[in-house]
């Protein structure tokens, strides 16, 4: 079974996804981690994000065994990765790895802002998740928080607006709800509530195509 979440950033979808690939015995993929490495190295090489070139080659030499450096959850990484993701030759390079991931037994759930529209289409459970902008923002206020990172709500508001507008109308697969994906609106559910509800949207999407 493959299971696509999208939604835009803080919307708590990449914990839904963890829960539900541990509740169902999937792997998981957070695809965004993918882009912020890709941002990051950038960053790190001093590189102009804009090239469009030299971020397909990094996205084409990865490693995976770097997904886990907690430097990826930056504000910095996670704004890189928005422009980087943009380039239509770095997501050539990258659809291809989420694409055989998801395909490999027995099945994954896959979290990000173009899985169940271009990554995984014929995904048997496609969830939209979203939340509003200054929840989000809170969100990641309170995350930055907890890393003892300096932080200002009204700037993360900003800035989250401003991801929403450029992910939303990039040429290369913007972020939008699939035609067939259930929408879950995460604002104000906690961390247990959003899993139940999504556990009940994949039983009955489940249940009305029985399908596994």
């Amino acid at each position: 079974m493959i299971i696509a979440i999208d939604g835009p950033a803080a919307s708590g979808k990449g914990t839904l996804a963890k829960r539900l690939a541990a509740h169902y015995g999937l792997r998981h993929l957070d695809t965004g981690v993918i882009y912020r490495a890709v941002g990051k190295a950038m960053l790190d090489a001093g590189a102009d994000l804009t090239d469009e070139a030299r971020a397909a080659e990094v996205a084409r030499t990865l490693d995976p065994a770097r997904f886990d450096d907690p430097a990826l959850k930056s504000q910095a990484a996670g704004e890189a990765a928005s422009v980087v993701s943009a380039h239509p030759r770095v997501r050539a390079a990258l659809v291809e790895f989420q694409q055989s991931f998801a395909a490999t037994p027995p099945g994954a759930v896959l979290d990000g802002r173009d899985i169940g529209t271009v990554i995984c289409p014929d995904a048997e459970v496609k969830i939209f998740v979203v939340a509003s902008a200054e929840v989000r923002a809170h969100r990641r206020f309170l995350e930055a928080q907890s890393r003892g990172e300096p932080a200002d709500e009204a700037v993360i508001l900003a800035d989250i607006l401003k991801r929403d507008e450029r992910d939303q109308n990039r040429s290369a697969a913007p972020l939008k709800q699939a035609p067939d994906a259930v929408l879950l609106d995460n604002s104000y559910l906690d961390i247990e509530g959003g899993v139940r509800a999504a556990i009940d949207i994949v039983e009955a999407v489940r249940a009305g195509r029985r399908r596994v």
